[in-house]
């Protein structure tokens, strides 16, 4: 069992925060579920609309959600094999703009959220509870195996409330005008 983390002291500790006490497992299982009900019944609106100029729209977000698991879940893995190498951060605006996720499906994009979750569940599920507090280095900050799994969950958290609160609540009162 994976549980919470202590504080890391970093910036992922603001994802990690937004986590309750949970073993990570069965956090990534609720939450898969709980995502999959509120996005997969948006229409092309929905999932087109920007609360306002310069912000992504859903399909943006989910790639965004998509690419940063792989980034964590791929930081995880390193240090928990041992990784002594740093890696470099990365630029989430740049990963969305060269995604092009206007030109994808929406069900394409929930497919592939579906995928990368199942291989993120895999690979935290697979870890030796000797690694879970293995250390290394990202984006000029120690973060561990388990600070990572877990500031996946808390950045999915992040971006459902801003898509409730900011995209659904707002499309659905354009929609209404």
């Amino acid at each position: 069992m994976i549980n919470k983390p202590a504080a890391t002291g970093t910036w992922l500790d603001r994802y990690v925060d937004l986590v309750p006490d949970t073993s990570l497992i069965d956090g990534f299982k609720r939450q898969t579920q709980e995502t999959l009900n509120l996005l997969s019944t948006l229409n092309d609106s929905e999932v087109n609309f920007r609360y306002a100029e310069g912000k992504w729209n859903l399909k943006e977000m989910m790639v965004h959600l998509i690419d940063t698991e792989r980034i964590f879940a791929f930081r995880a893995l390193a240090f928990a094999r041992g990784e002594k190498q740093a890696f470099p951060g990365y630029d989430d605006s740049e990963y969305v703009k060269n995604s092009h996720a206007d030109s994808r499906e929406w069900r394409s994009l929930l497919e592939e959220f579906i995928v990368v979750r199942t291989c993120t569940v895999a690979t935290f599920a697979g870890f030796h509870p000797s690694v879970l507090n293995n250390a290394g280095t990202a984006n000029n900050m120690i973060m561990t195996v388990a600070a990572l799994g877990f500031a996946i969950l808390g950045h999915e958290m992040h971006h459902i409330n801003i898509i409730q609160t900011k995209y659904l609540v707002n499309s659905i009162n354009q929609a209404a005008n």
